[in-house]
C-alpha cells in the first residue's frame, strides 16, 4: 500500500527491517521501483512493560486494550507490579526500577513525574497513590475512545457493509501495486 511510515514498537524494528530488505531485493533483481521502502515510526517511549513488568503480551494478560471497560482498567492498574524493592508503604523507593513509572512517563505530565519521583523515593506516597494518578490518566485516554466504540456499535449494524468503502479502496491500490509486479516478472 506504499505505506512509507511504520508505527511500532522497538521490539517490531526488525520486522520493517525485513520488510525494507524484501524491498531493495525486489528492486535489485527485477531493476523496477515498485515498492516504497518503509522506515519503523517510534514514539519518544517505544517499549512499555506489560503490567506485570514482563514483555507485555494479550496472551500473558499483562496489557490493557483500548477496547476494556473502565472497571477492567482499574483493576488491571490497580493489581500492576511496582518496585519489587517498596514492601511496605514506609519503604522509600525507586521510580527508575518501577513498571508504573514508565507508564507515567508516557501519560503523565512532567511536574506529575517530578512529584511522584520526589514522594516515592522519600516515601511521602504510596504506590497506591502513584498509581492512582496513571488510572486518572489511563481513563482520560480511553474514556472518547470507549464513547465512539460505543456510538459506532449502535450506529453500525452490517460491518461488511461499513468497510466495503475503504476495502474498495484498499483493494485499487492493491490491484495497481500487483499490475506492477507482473509486469517486471513478466508474468
Amino acid at each position: 500500500y506504499n505505506s512509507n511510515l511504520v508505527p511500532v514498537g522497538i521490539d517490531q524494528v526488525p520486522h520493517v527491517e525485513i520488510a525494507r530488505e524484501i524491498v531493495r531485493r525486489f528492486h535489485a533483481l527485477y531493476n523496477v521501483e515498485i515498492f516504497t521502502e518503509p522506515q519503523p515510526m517510534l514514539t519518544k517511549v517505544s517499549k512499555l512493560p506489560g503490567l506485570d513488568g514482563r514483555k507485555m503480551s494479550k496472551s500473558y494478560n499483562n496489557s490493557i486494550t483500548l477496547g476494556e471497560d473502565e472497571a477492567s482498567v482499574e483493576q488491571k492498574l490497580k493489581r500492576m507490579i511496582t518496585d519489587p524493592s517498596r514492601i511496605k508503604r514506609t519503604d522509600v523507593g525507586n521510580p527508575e526500577l518501577c513498571p508504573a513509572f514508565d507508564y507515567h512517563k508516557v501519560f503523565s505530565t512532567a511536574e506529575e513525574r517530578e512529584e511522584i519521583c520526589k514522594g516515592c523515593t522519600t516515601a511521602a506516597i504510596g504506590c497506591i497513590d502513584c498509581k492512582k494518578i496513571l488510572i486518572a490518566h489511563i481513563q482520560e485516554l480511553l474514556t472518547p475512545i470507549r464513547d465512539k466504540r460505543k456510538r459506532y456499535e449502535q450506529e453500525i449494524t452490517d460491518v461488511a457493509e461499513f468497510l466495503a468503502p475503504s476495502q474498495a479502496k484498499a483493494n485499487a491500490v492493491a490491484e495497481e501495486t500487483v499490475a506492477k509486479v507482473r509486469q517486471a516478472l513478466k508474468i
